[in-house]
């Protein structure tokens, strides 16, 4: 038997079959029997963008599964493969039978009435136009996860940068705080103090706190589901916390291309304005046990999806695709990162200072992880003044070079 995962405005669903090599067609055919949608109105793709189509028009762009004469296992698609589906109209989603709120023989609770209000669906638009990351930033990030932890472990890290006016989302460092991660876990040793200097040294450089990043394991890539459970509470606390509207969650993992290899692929959602709202209000389960499906979400109190009045969600209706771009920001990142398995010493700082001497010291020190560093050493009042130099490439005064260097020679 196998199964591909269909993702739509919908949230993620499967079609199930027994001969792999199936053409596009018969897929189609697949998908109106198992999930009620006519074959005319059915776009298919790989490409994840299909579901930012805002047009009929737009949809013409994803021609990758336009013929219908080919073989899926042509197109490397699997058991397990995740295809795109956009479609017109509107359909009844099928689900569990659970008996609704008011039924006959019931009676209904305020409980009841509060539920029949949460109604839990798709979020269509994400409130950021777009995410661009910095191709340095996120290459320094990607590749310690790749190469060190061989994605064997989770990692995260706060994402901070600018928001324009438009919603457009500019990612151009990376702060990794400490943490523990495991193949399922990630644990956030949030040091307030150490986050102070962060903020301290984004104000300094015109930014700001954008998002929250994080990565997927290898074992995490055989399960069926973008975000798990635990993920979707993690994202949506942080969102929270943040009280940005366009706050970014993005994930980074490992995906087997046409060759047989892996690529480093990077996701960007928003976590959706009702995912917030029942985060906020309380109503998700806290607890995951070994036996929850990490593909569901658990409610304390029943919500509304689609007809039905269910206690679990798939964690899909909380996620609103984002479009991702990239671009060279100001900063360097070539210096060591903070809080990883090597710990950051003054030695690193004077290899940083020699390798960079023909520069302008602006230039030098236009790295926010040597911020960071030297930060650690300064008055905290120091902090955005030195970084609003790197923002303003203008001279930094003779007294912070010389506190910088001598930092250096201690070594």
């Amino acid at each position: 038997m196998m199964m591909l995962r269909i993702r739509s405005r919908d949230g993620l669903e499967r079609v199930s079959f027994d001969n792999p090599n199936i053409t596009i067609s018969q897929l189609k055919t697949l998908i109106q029997n198992q999930l009620q949608i006519p074959i005319h109105n059915q776009t298919l793709s790989t490409n994840q963008n299909l579901l930012l189509s805002k047009s009929p028009s737009d949809l013409l762009n994803f021609t990758d599964m336009s013929d219908p004469t080919i073989p899926i296992s042509a197109l490397n698609i699997a058991h397990g493969s995740i295809i795109f589906l956009a479609y017109e109209g509107e359909r009844t989603i099928r689900g569990p039978a659970v008996q609704p709120a008011g039924s006959f023989g019931r009676k209904m609770t305020m409980d009841d009435l509060i539920a029949k209000q949460m109604r839990v669906s798709r979020q269509e638009s994400p409130h950021c136009e777009s995410v661009s990351f910095d191709r340095d930033s996120a290459n320094a990030f990607q590749q310690y996860v790749n190469e060190t932890l061989a994605f064997a472990v989770k990692r995260g890290g706060f994402m901070y940068g600018t928001v324009s006016d438009e919603g457009k989302v500019e990612v151009d460092f990376i702060y990794e705080p400490p943490q523990q991660g495991t193949e399922e876990n990630l644990m956030l040793l949030r040091d307030p103090q150490e986050e102070k200097l962060v903020d301290a040294i984004a104000v300094g450089l015109g930014m700001r706190k954008v998002g929250f990043i994080f990565t997927q394991t290898i074992t995490q890539d055989k399960k069926d589901y973008t975000l798990s459970n635990r993920e979707v509470l993690q994202a949506a606390e942080l969102h929270a916390e943040s009280e940005l509207k366009e706050w970014v969650t993005a994930l980074v993992k490992l995906e087997v291309n046409e060759d047989g290899g892996a690529d480093v692929h990077f996701e960007a959602f928003q976590m959706s304005d009702m995912c917030i709202r029942l985060f906020k209000e309380k109503w998700f389960e806290t607890e995951i046990g070994e036996d929850m499906d990490p593909k569901l979400s658990k409610m304390n109190k029943e919500v509304v999806v689609g007809v039905k009045d269910v206690r679990e969600v798939d964690n899909d209706f909380f996620l609103v695709v984002v479009k991702i771009l990239d671009h060279l920001g100001p900063l360097t990142s070539s210096f060591p990162i903070e809080n990883r398995i090597v710990q950051v010493t003054t030695r690193a700082l004077k290899n940083h200072l020699d390798r960079t001497k023909s520069l302008p010291f602006v230039k030098r020190i236009a790295d926010f992880h040597l911020l960071l560093f030297v930060g650690r050493l300064l008055d905290v009042s120091d902090v955005p003044a030195l970084a609003q130099y790197v923002q303003t490439q203008t001279a930094v005064p003779e007294g912070y070079q010389l506190l910088i260097e001598s930092m250096a020679t201690t070594c």
